[in-house]
């Protein structure tokens, strides 16, 4: 198996199979569509729905409303149909309370967004409180989200940040 993982503002495009696109969400959404008769599916990586102010273009796949569009037209440029698109949702948590209900407002976006597009939804985990690990295999159309119990220590994270950049905690 091949993996991909994606993070904030990234997106991926598949139609082979043996392919994972994974990544870990806290109060960020990802969605994943597939064409089933395609056999094409992508996933995406958002941090906020929508933006609120200006915002520069190399920013805007961060925020829900772009996201979705890029990941959609990219479906559709690789040979799949709007019309028989199906979403699978994960995230949206609120891990830390000091943050508000940032994930339940990714949530509420990311379920809106469905219905007025008229894309069905197959399986939704969103909100709660935990981390998650998403895997999916858009060929097959099958997804695998985990939670995680606990984050880990914020020692092991300024390791990693200084190997090589700044750690953003989502």
């Amino acid at each position: 198996m091949r993996r991909i993982p994606i993070v904030q503002g990234e997106h991926r495009v598949v139609a082979e199979p043996g392919v994972i696109i994974s990544t870990l969400l806290g109060s960020c959404v990802a969605v994943c569509l597939q064409d089933p008769q395609a056999r094409i599916g992508g996933m995406n990586h958002f941090l906020l729905a929508e933006p609120g102010d200006e915002v520069p273009p190399a920013e805007q796949q961060r925020y829900g409303i772009h996201a979705m569009e890029l990941l959609i037209n990219a479906m559709m440029q690789a040979g799949a149909s709007r019309s028989r698109l199906r979403a699978h949702l994960y995230g949206g948590a609120n891990i830390i309370a000091g943050l508000g209900r940032i994930g339940s407002s990714n949530a509420a976006f990311a379920r809106q967004f469905m219905a007025a597009e008229g894309i069905e939804i197959g399986r939704c985990e969103l909100e709660g409180t935990h981390a998650r690990k998403v895997e999916f295999m858009p060929y097959e159309g099958r997804v695998r989200s985990t939670l995680i119990d606990r984050a880990p220590p914020l020692r092991a994270l300024h390791a990693a940040g200084d190997a090589g950049g700044d750690v953003e905690l989502f």
